[in-house]
């Protein structure tokens, strides 16, 4: 089953492509990985995917055929953006009564017993909460839709060493448990290497790699040096030429 599925899939704005003549499947029963330089149309693919924008060319269908944007698929999948919709001036708990309104398929209990592991007082206004208290909320509210797909798009983006490596340690800890599939767009690629298994690179809105990381690596190693996520990244940047931008 793929989780993602595109052909030919492009949009345009204005005269500019954002994303053009894009292919791929993402595959599920993994963490993915969307890598790519700004304006490569990593969050535009990934809007399409979650029916935040509409295709100009091509077609985009998630969870094994359901199209983008469907009621089916908007009730199976969770999207967290880099700037996640929390409203300031609400509390952390009442920010979960708002998601509960919003959405038929929750877990409430879920929701509270991961604020009070995570430390997040319930009566403190996000505002109030750190940057990666925020994400932790966001991504909080995210799981408790119980998805079969998780979608984050730049969710480290704002946050310091030390609250990305907590955010992708809960992160994994739920892959663990609840075995949900999940695409992940970052430029912080040394994070990603420890979690993803699946990698896909984006330049000039079109695919360049596209693979299982553990096979990417190998096709890229030698007997005498081992090549890492980032390398592979920065080769196929490289070995970009022309297209469109973002």
């Amino acid at each position: 089953m793929n989780v993602i599925e595109c052909t030919e899939l492009g949009r345009r704005y204005r005269r500019t492509w954002a994303l053009r003549n894009c292919t791929l499947s993402m595959p599920a029963g993994h963490v993915v990985a969307l890598v790519g330089p700004n304006g490569a149309g990593k969050t535009t693919l990934l809007n399409l995917a979650v029916g935040l924008a509409t295709a100009t060319t091509g077609a985009v269908t998630v969870l094994d055929g359901v199209p983008a944007g469907s009621p089916d698929a908007l009730d199976r999948i969770a999207f967290v953006a880099q700037d996640a919709p929390l409203y300031k001036n609400l509390p952390a708990d009442a920010m979960l009564r708002v998601a509960r309104n919003l959405n038929r398929r929750w877990d409430d209990q879920r929701a509270r017993a991961r604020l009070e592991e995570l430390g997040i007082p319930p009566g403190k206004k996000v505002g109030q909460l750190s940057g990666g208290q925020k994400a932790q909320l966001a991504l909080t509210i995210a799981l408790a839709r119980r998805p079969d797909l998780l979608v984050l798009d730049e969710p480290l983006a704002a946050l310091d060493p030390l609250a990305r490596h907590d955010f992708m340690e809960s992160l994994m800890a739920t892959v663990a448990i609840d075995g949900v599939s999940v695409v992940l767009s970052s430029h912080v690629v040394a994070e990603l290497e420890r979690v993803a298994d699946y990698l896909i690179v984006l330049s000039f809105g079109q695919v360049k790699v596209a693979g299982r990381v553990d096979e990417l690596v190998a096709a890229h190693s030698t007997s005498q040096h081992r090549t890492g996520l980032e390398q592979i990244v920065l080769a196929s940047m490289r070995e970009s030429e022309g297209g469109v931008a973002a």
